[in-house]
């Protein structure tokens, strides 16, 4: 599936079943064809075509959207081995974790809200009428430790653009893993035509700023007091890199 690309459907129904499945990312086959008021038959042909066309997967009864085909990274670094992926919906609550452990200082405040939007939704991957978004993470031992997040709004005036975001644990920094993730993450834009990436964070998160300006990063505007934390007004520092 072309994840940043427009979707277009040649059949309304099929639109119907994709945006059921997209909705809730995965759901029971039977579940979902009841839920559609859909035949039997009809239900089956398009659940048989998006499948064809690398839209939708089916496992047993459980439809779900289909992820793009991508391989693992994986590297060994002082007795850490680390694996970065795509990210699956199998992942959702340990992803959540690891992104609200690695913000526990209230210092990023954009994956705060992803992290939020996500457990609230249930569902990782988007590609809709109004938003797209993916995830790729970093496992040790099959634990979620670090991740990178790009979300793009289907807005024509912004569809070269995206927005991202990236954060390791503290416990498996000094891993390289930040800027595996961050080149991941830049790698799928770039393959995906998006022209420009940004990032903002609060200018208290010195690390942060540090880290994306040592990786080709540049700050482009600074919001003042922009935000409020524990009562205090903190600039807003927003980044980006062209691709």
């Amino acid at each position: 599936m072309q994840f940043s690309d427009e979707l277009e459907f040649a059949h309304r129904g099929r639109k119907d079943v994709y945006e059921h499945v997209e909705r809730y990312g995965t759901v029971n086959y039977e579940t979902a064809r009841r839920a559609l008021n859909m035949e039997p038959t009809a239900f089956g042909h398009h659940v048989a075509i998006l499948k064809r066309d690398g839209v939708i997967e089916q496992d047993d009864e459980t439809l779900s959207v289909a992820f793009e085909s991508e391989s693992e990274e994986r590297y060994a670094d002082n007795d850490v081995e680390v694996t970065i992926r795509q990210a699956h919906n199998s992942d959702l609550s340990g992803l959540v974790g690891a992104i609200r452990s690695a913000i526990e200082d209230k210092t990023y405040i954009v994956a705060e809200s992803i992290a939020d939007i996500v457990d609230h939704e249930n569902v990782l991957l988007r590609h809709n009428d109004l938003e797209s978004r993916m995830f790729f993470v970093a496992t040790v031992n099959g634990d979620v430790v670090g991740w990178v997040h790009l979300h793009a709004p289907e807005v024509e005036k912004l569809s070269h653009t995206a927005e991202l975001t990236v954060g390791v644990l503290d416990e498996y920094r000094d891993h390289g893993i930040g800027s595996r993730l961050l080149e991941r993450g830049l790698e799928w834009a770039r393959e995906h035509d998006y022209e420009k990436v940004y990032n903002s964070v609060p200018s208290t998160n010195e690390a942060a700023i540090e880290f994306l300006e040592t990786q080709g990063w540049e700050t482009e505007a600074v919001r003042k007091n922009h935000y409020r934390i524990e009562g205090e007004y903190i600039d807003e520092v927003m980044m980006a890199v062209e691709l």
